[in-house]
């Protein structure tokens, strides 16, 4: 998933530069908004990933005590 995330946030970098370039109001109002649903769906993924590791170290915590009574 951390590639996802970074895909996503180097798209957003592009959205980005393409609203700096951009001479016209609506592709840049465009490019602006592109970019800003890219970032957001970093943020998704990358706390979506965060909360995955911490359900999997809880699983493993839970079954190393059950192994050990």
């Amino acid at each position: 998933m951390a590639d996802t995330s970074e895909a996503y946030r180097a798209r957003a970098a592009v959205e980005r530069a393409n609203a700096d370039a951009a001479t016209l109001d609506n592709v840049r109002d465009r490019c602006r908004r592109a970019e800003h649903a890219w970032t957001e769906m970093a943020e998704r993924a990358e706390r979506t990933t965060e909360q995955r590791l911490i359900r999997e170290a809880a699983t493993v915590r839970r079954s190393e005590t059950l192994a050990h009574d």
